[in-house]
């Protein structure tokens, strides 16, 4: 697939997951639609491997990188299905679009990364203060009850740790082989943490809405999209990879609002509106000005 298509595939899949979750889990238990969910993939991620042929090493750095990503996916992927019971899709796609900034954070203190620059310590602010007026407006407004949105802070922030550690382990293999070992690691603690909760199926209530939805995110957000995103990184520039941070939470609110009737109030759209401003502040403030100081010693 052209690299102009697997951007604009990565930027549907993550637009679409987090209704996706919002559906699988409506008539389903959401451990058992998360465990599903990376029950098939592991399947299809085994059969890619052996009709591809590609090699999934798993030597001390591997399972290392592996056990990482799998952490994150645990954790995160969890505390997103239990959060989409109660808070809309497009809010959790707006939260999750703080993951650049929170990856910064966490990079400072385990990477040794620079520390934030004047302009990233203002996009950080506004990405607080635009969060708050959403989360304001999900509790007093809608009624989306506290720990929900508590769920989908600790998803992103565990999503966003995972990110910074796998990029401690000095090793690089094909992002299919990451795909499997990671799912390898997850799948059967999704199955105790489905059976540690009751091991409830009521198969008589899932709707087929609920069984296409877990499909598509088996199949699409957690094999395909993941192949696509990685297509994206080697091929285009770092900062047109950050601009689906951008696209995607516009598009998952906009679909939210259309597909799952999801309430568009005024502080929702302020404060999306700070977040999504923050995060274009943050990947490309700096680099704005440095080219015109640049621009402005060429003309002196």
């Amino acid at each position: 697939m052209p690299v102009q298509g697997s951007y604009l595939f990565v930027i549907l899949v993550w637009s679409t997951t987090p209704l996706g979750i919002v559906w699988s889990a409506e008539t389903m238990p959401p451990t058992l639609s998360v465990f599903l969910r990376m029950l098939i993939a592991l399947v299809l991620a085994v059969i890619t491997v052996f009709t591809l042929k590609i090699h999934v090493p798993w030597s001390k750095k591997a399972c290392l990188l592996y056990f990482y990503s799998a952490a994150g996916i645990v954790i995160g992927m969890l505390l997103s299905y239990l959060a989409a019971q109660s808070v809309p899709s497009g809010v959790i796609s707006l939260v999750f679009g703080l993951a650049p900034i929170i990856s910064g954070l966490f990079a400072q203190k385990i990477l040794s990364e620079h520390a934030f620059t004047p302009v990233k310590i203002i996009a950080l602010l506004f990405s607080i203060l635009g969060l708050f007026l959403v989360c304001k407006t999900q509790i007093q407004q809608l009624d989306v009850p506290v720990e929900g949105i508590i769920y989908v802070l600790m998803a992103v922030t565990s999503f966003s740790l995972s990110g910074v550690m796998i990029k401690t382990v000095p090793i690089t293999i094909h992002p299919m082989a990451t795909t499997l070992g990671a799912l390898a690691f997850v799948t059967p603690i999704f199955a105790l943490i489905w059976l540690a909760a009751g091991g409830e199926v009521n198969h008589e209530q899932w709707q087929f809405k609920s069984i296409l939805a877990t499909g598509y995110l088996a199949l699409f957000g957690s094999l395909l999209g993941f192949l696509a995103y990685f297509h994206v990184l080697q091929k285009l520039p770092a900062s047109t990879v950050a601009l689906t941070t951008l696209i995607t939470p516009v598009f998952a609110v906009s679909l939210g609002a259309l597909l799952n009737d999801e309430v568009l109030t005024s502080s929702l759209l302020i404060g999306g509106t700070m977040i999504l401003f923050s995060l274009f502040l943050y990947q490309f403030g700096d680099k704005y000005i440095k080219r015109n100081k640049l621009e402005a010693a060429r003309k002196a």
